[in-house]
């Protein structure tokens, strides 16, 4: 009995048959697919069908928590624990709070987007199974890899293949789990 494959893997050798044949597979209706670059590649993310990131988003609450958390650790130490009037000046000013608030919100800024982009992506993964496909350093070189995992609703091993053969892709593999 042998055990599921993780999925298909095809190769492709340059980024404009990548760009189409994602183009291809996401007109398909898959939804557990990747694609594998040696560099950047213009609109692939728009070609997959990608979301926008929620990154930004959790780094500007990390933002907005250090800018509060700023003020509120100063109000709090001139106002309510160590209150002190000297020469009239008011308990709290935001003016004296400003650089503390400033350094905070870049602090917890950083702290979130870094948060958010482990949690996104899944990290730490200390294994991923496309990495026992022997070509796989190929894709940090010079070759395009478009990855469907068996895990997809619509992945059929045959239909699946027909697809990546009819798209362009060559040395159309299955990938071990």
């Amino acid at each position: 009995m042998s055990a599921q494959p993780y999925g298909l893997i095809a190769t492709f050798d340059t980024a404009s048959s990548l760009y189409h044949a994602a183009e291809q597979v996401r007109d398909a209706g898959y939804r557990r697919w990747d694609c594998i670059t040696p560099c950047p590649v213009h609109g692939l993310d728009t070609a997959m069908g990608l979301k926008r990131s929620i990154v930004p988003r959790i780094s500007l609450c990390g933002g907005i928590t250090g800018f509060c958390t700023g003020m509120t650790l100063i109000w709090w130490t001139g106002a309510v624990a160590y209150p002190l009037t000297v020469g009239g000046k008011p308990l709290f000013s935001p003016m004296f709070a400003f650089p503390i608030s400033y350094e905070l919100t870049i602090l917890f800024t950083a702290f979130a987007t870094i948060f958010g982009i482990f949690v996104t992506n899944g990290l730490p993964m200390h294994y991923h199974p496309v990495l026992k496909y022997e070509h796989i350093t190929r894709g940090l070189d010079d070759q395009f890899f478009v990855v469907i995992e068996a895990s997809d609703p619509k992945y059929d091993r045959t239909a699946t293949r027909a697809l990546l053969e009819k798209a362009g892709g060559r040395n159309i593999t299955e990938l071990e789990p």
